[in-house]
């Protein structure tokens, strides 16, 4: 019959049976992503219940913020961040199976404004029948401001559970609108002990062992750097390979390529590896300092930034305690310039040993802050008299420079005239500590101070 003689029945049930349609098919496309024989190892294990989740456990067990959820059935928006490998994923479709949400999957990389406007028309179509979808959003740091603004609406009105996966800092990547909506929950890498459950998993379900002498097996693990997904992966190679005999440390080389560390130049990794360099040099601790400029330059750092760094470090860790910091990084500097890689890394570990092991203080550096401060709010006041310049006889007439005492015709060398403006009182911002050099610069000014109080007193 014509649309205007429908009955409101008629065109309720022929929405609803629409619905119907359209879940069906997002819960067929559901089902083609679960397992099968012939699927990847990593996606034939992973985890259908809590417990299967490996190195989490501070998130999935009873008094884990994801075990209370599943617990009590009801489930919050969160945002779960973590290194790559992890179970992000493998936790959002565990949180599908067990709420009654439906669940719909996304990836930042590949959606844009008309994707989401589908998922959200859906979305608000699902849950005008009583159905929330969980949304699982891979990557989504990727989306941009705009695109995290639109997802606020759905998410406060419950029309969708948001789960979204993040390798980044979400402080940094995330709207703080979104933040405020959901809860951030950290995924650790996987340590050792997980990594080495995961192999027995992959083992049982394959019915086999792996071809590794027990050396091999913690090569295997180490290579993995805390990627659960690598490991599996690499592993599944090992089981389609024909090995008669279990391979040792250097044959497992030779058969598998290593994994490069994670490491990306303008992301979480760069910052906090380049935080660690920076505190264990000020922590005078050589050998941690070395591991991590190690750690920064093997993943592909550029060996000038990190120079640059420790240039900075030898002036604000190290100061007058030892001078000569300052003068070896730059000369580290000019020895890569001059030498490039590899042999001017050499340079840079010097600069770095260096700087770990010289007499620390920071006296230059809160001199530097309290003076600018200090120069700010005293704004433009004159400096006194007798050190003003006088180049003309007007300003000589007006009494520039009249009274200035030339230290070095003194019998001390030193007047102990004032160098203030008029209108301040002196201050204080330079205090060397009693380490390294600045122990005699120490000297040196009680020295000066005790020779000007006798001038002024």
């Amino acid at each position: 019959p014509p649309a205007a003689g429908r009955s409101r029945s008629d065109k309720t049930s022929n929405r609803s049976l629409a619905m119907q349609g359209l879940f069906d098919d997002d819960n067929e496309k559901l089902e083609e992503t679960r397992s099968t024989p012939d699927a990847p190892l990593a996606d034939r294990l992973r985890p259908r219940q809590p417990e299967d989740i490996v190195g989490q456990d501070h998130l999935v067990g009873r008094d884990g913020t994801i075990g209370r959820m599943i617990a009590a059935g009801k489930l919050s928006s969160i945002i779960l961040w973590g290194p790559p490998g992890t179970g992000k994923t493998s936790l959002a479709r565990l949180l599908a199976d067990q709420t009654d949400l439906h669940f719909k999957a996304i990836s930042a990389v590949f959606s844009g404004v008309t994707e989401l406007k589908k998922v959200f028309a859906e979305a608000e179509m699902r849950f005008q029948s009583g159905k929330a979808t969980l949304l699982f959003v891979d990557e989504i740091h990727r989306f941009n401001r705009s695109q995290q603004d639109s997802f606020l609406p759905y998410v406060e009105r419950g029309t969708v559970v948001l789960v979204g996966a993040t390798t980044e800092n979400p402080s940094f990547e995330l709207n703080a609108a979104l933040l405020s909506r959901a809860q951030v929950l950290i995924l650790n890498r996987l340590d050792t002990v997980a990594l080495g459950r995961l192999l027995e998993k992959a083992e049982k379900l394959e019915n086999k062992s792996l071809p590794l002498t027990d050396s091999a097996r913690e090569a295997l693990i180490a290579s993995a750097d805390g990627d659960g997904r690598f490991l599996l992966n690499q592993a599944e190679t090992l089981f389609s390979l024909d090995i008669a005999d279990p391979l040792d440390p250097s044959q497992l080389a030779k058969t598998l390529h290593r994994r490069m560390p994670v490491y990306d130049k303008d992301r979480e990794g760069h910052y906090n590896l380049i935080s660690a360099l920076h505190k264990a040099l000020r922590g005078s601790d050589p050998q941690a300092a070395l591991y991590y400029l190690a750690r920064m330059l093997v993943a592909g750092e550029e060996p000038l930034y990190v120079l640059r760094r420790i240039v900075r470090f030898a002036s604000e860790d190290i100061g007058l305690a030892d001078p000569q910091a300052l003068v070896q990084t730059l000369a580290a500097k000019d020895a890569y310039a001059f030498l490039g890689s590899p042999e001017g890394e050499l340079a840079i570990v010097q600069a770095c040993l260096y700087c770990a092991t010289a007499p620390k203080s920071n006296a230059a550096y809160k001199a530097q802050k309290q003076a600018w401060k200090s120069a700010k709010q005293t704004g433009s006041l004159m400096p006194p008299e007798n050190i003003l310049n006088a180049p003309t006889k007007l300003m000589k007439d007006i009494g520039y420079g009249a009274g200035y005492s030339y230290d070095h015709e003194t019998d001390d060398g030193f007047s102990g005239d004032n160098y203030w403006p008029d209108e301040m009182a002196p201050e204080n911002f330079y205090q060397p500590v009693d380490r390294g050099f600045e122990h005699k610069i120490r000297e040196r000014l009680a020295y000066w101070e005790n020779l000007r109080a006798k001038k002024t007193g």
